[in-house]
C-alpha cells in the first residue's frame, strides 16, 4: 500500500465530483451503521465502509502496479485520520498486483466479515467509468446487490450546485398546477418551485410532494422509485451544462494536437487512424447521451403541455434502465477529458511523441468505443 500524505489533495479529492468520487467516509458519517437495525451496507467491512473511492488517472509508476494496462483505475483511499483528511492516506489500486491479499489485510477480515462479498462490490465498481449514484444503483441492483438507499443519495455539494438548475426544471410544473388551481403570484409560485425542489432533491420523501404522487397515480415505493429516477436525470441535465462544452474543447484539441519531430508514413497514418476512431466513438456517445435526454424531455413535456401524466408516469418507473447508457458514457467522456487536461494543461504547449499520442488516442478510444453500444430504448 502507498503512502500519500498530501495536506491538500485529500479534502479536495473528498468534496469532488460525484461521478468520480464515492465518498462512503462521508455518507457513513451521516448514517451510522447500526448491526442491530438489519442496515445493509455496501461493504461488510467496517474499514471498507469508511474508505473515499475514487476514479483515478494512472501515474506511470502506479500503472506498473497493475495486472492489466490501462490508465484509468479505480483508488481506495484510507484517510490516517478520519476527523482531519489533511493529514492524508494509504491508497490501494483495485487489481493492482497482490490486491487480494492486501485488501484481506487492510480490511480486517477474519472470520468476521464476508470477503468474497467485498471483492465482488470492488470488481463491479472498477468496471464502471464514473461512480455518479445513479449509475452505480443501477448496476450494483442488476447484480442482486441491494445496500441502503442513502448510498445512493445526490451529495449535499451537488444539491447546492444543482439547485437553480432543478428551480428552472421544475418551475414549468409549479406553474402549471398554479393555472389549473386558479392561479397564484410570480412570488408564490417560485415559492413553490423552490419548495418541491428541496423535497426533490431530499434524501427521503416530503409529504409536500403528495398531491404529484396522487396525479401520477403511484404507490409510496413506486413513487420513491420515480423520484429517484426524476432525479437522476435532472442531475444528469445539469452535468450536461458544464460537461458538454468542456467535452467539445478537449476533443478540438486532441484533433489539433500535432506530435513533435518528424513522423514517417506508417506513423502518420496509424495516428490518424487512432485520432479518427477516437473522435468518432466520442461523437457517437454524445449523440447517444443527446438522445438519452431527448428521452426524458419528450415525456416530462407531454405532462407539462398535454397534462397527460401516463407518459411521465411510465418514464419514471422504467427510465432507470437508461442510467448505465447515460451514466456510463459521460462516465467515460468525463474520463478522456480530465485526463487530457492533466496530462496537456491549457496554459503549456502539448509536448508530446507520436508513439506516446498513438497509444493515449488508442486508450480513449477503447474506452469510449466500450461505452458506445445499443441504445436502450423506452417504449412509449
Amino acid at each position: 500500500m502507498s503512502v500519500k500524505p498530501n495536506p491538500r489533495s485529500l479534502p479536495t479529492l473528498a468534496a469532488g465530483a460525484t461521478s468520480r468520487v464515492l465518498n462512503l467516509l462521508a455518507i457513513t458519517r451521516a448514517n451510522p451503521v447500526d448491526p442491530e437495525s438489519g442496515a445493509n451496507p455496501i461493504f461488510s467491512s467496517p474499514i471498507l465502509n469508511s474508505t473515499i473511492i475514487a476514479k483515478h488517472r494512472l501515474r506511470a509508476d502506479e500503472a506498473d502496479l497493475m495486472r492489466d494496462r490501462r490508465r484509468i483505475g479505480t483508488k481506495l483511499i484510507f484517510p490516517f485520520d478520519k476527523s482531519d483528511l489533511r493529514t492524508g492516506g494509504r491508497s490501494l489500486l483495485v487489481g493492482q498486483k497482490g490486491f487480494e491479499e492486501l485488501l484481506r489485510e487492510v480490511g480486517n477480515y477474519g472470520d468476521r466479515y464476508d470477503f468474497e462479498h467485498d471483492l465482488k462490490v470492488l470488481g463491479l465498481l472498477d468496471k464502471l467509468s464514473s461512480l455518479d449514484p445513479f449509475l452505480l444503483r443501477e448496476h450494483l441492483q442488476a447484480n442482486d446487490i441491494h445496500p441502503d438507499a442513502h448510498y445512493f443519495d445526490i451529495s449535499g455539494f451537488d444539491q447546492k450546485r444543482m439547485f437553480d438548475y432543478a428551480l428552472t426544471e421544475i418551475r414549468r410544473l409549479t406553474e402549471l398546477a398554479a393555472g389549473s388551481s386558479g392561479g397564484m403570484g410570480g412570488r408564490s409560485r417560485n415559492d413553490a418551485a423552490a419548495r418541491m425542489v428541496r423535497a426533490l432533491l431530499a434524501a427521503t420523501m416530503d409529504d409536500k410532494l403528495e398531491p404529484l404522487r396522487l396525479t401520477l397515480d403511484l404507490s409510496p415505493e413506486q413513487f420513491r422509485d420515480g423520484m429517484f429516477t426524476w432525479r437522476g436525470f435532472i442531475y444528469y441535465k445539469w452535468s450536461l451544462v458544464d460537461f458538454w462544452p468542456d467535452m467539445l474543447k478537449t476533443l478540438e484539441r486532441i484533433k489539433a494536437v500535432v506530435p513533435r519531430g518528424p513522423l514517417n508514413a506508417d506513423q502518420r497514418a496509424k495516428l490518424a487512424g487512432a485520432k479518427k476512431a477516437l473522435l468518432a466513438g466520442a461523437t457517437k456517445a454524445g449523440q447517444d447521451i443527446s438522445n438519452i435526454v431527448m428521452i426524458y424531455d419528450a415525456a416530462y413535456d407531454t405532462l407539462i403541455s398535454e397534462r397527460n401524466p401516463h407518459k411521465f408516469r411510465e418514464f419514471l418507473l422504467r427510465g432507470p434502465a437508461l442510467f448505465p447508457d447515460i451514466g456510463e458514457k459521460m462516465g467515460a467522456l468525463s474520463l478522456v477529458t480530465s485526463f487530457w487536461k492533466y496530462r496537456f494543461p491549457e496554459a503549456a504547449p502539448a509536448v508530446v511523441d507520436c508513439e506516446e499520442l498513438t497509444a493515449i488516442c488508442e486508450d480513449f478510444s477503447s474506452l469510449v468505443g466500450e461505452k458506445g453500444g445499443k441504445l436502450t430504448v423506452l417504449e412509449a
